[in-house]
């Protein structure tokens, strides 16, 4: 059994901050480089950021770059994504899923997604 579960979320104001968790059940998320995706109502599934399975390579969208940092530990064996500074069009479902690290930072899911975790940035 294979699976991803993602935690942290909440409902903030604009300028606040959340930290996500990803962690895997049936296997070590810590041999592969995962991403953290977001999909808002109405729009398509976007890439946020990304970490190699190291932890020593991280890429960003424009979109989030200086406000999110990707990290990783491997005991526990987790993903996080720190959010601060957050805008209303933060606001979204983000998902992290094991995927494919490129060297220009571009990153590809294998397609395999937890239940996702809620963000709601509002004044």
């Amino acid at each position: 059994q294979l699976q991803l579960a993602e935690s942290g979320g909440g409902s903030v104001q604009p300028g606040g901050s959340l930290r996500l968790s990803c962690e895997a059940s049936g296997f070590t998320l810590s041999y592969h480089a995962v991403g953290w995706f977001r999909q808002a109502p109405g729009k398509e599934r976007e890439g946020v950021s990304c970490i190699n399975a190291e932890g020593r390579s991280t890429s960003y969208a424009d979109s989030v770059k200086g406000r999110f940092t990707i990290s990783r530990t491997s005991a526990p064996d987790r993903v996080y994504l720190e959010m601060n500074n957050l805008k209303p069009e933060d606001t979204a479902t983000y998902y992290c899923s094991v995927s494919d690290f490129f060297s220009n930072g571009y990153c590809r899911p294998d397609g395999s997604w937890g239940q996702g975790t809620q963000v709601t940035v509002s004044s």
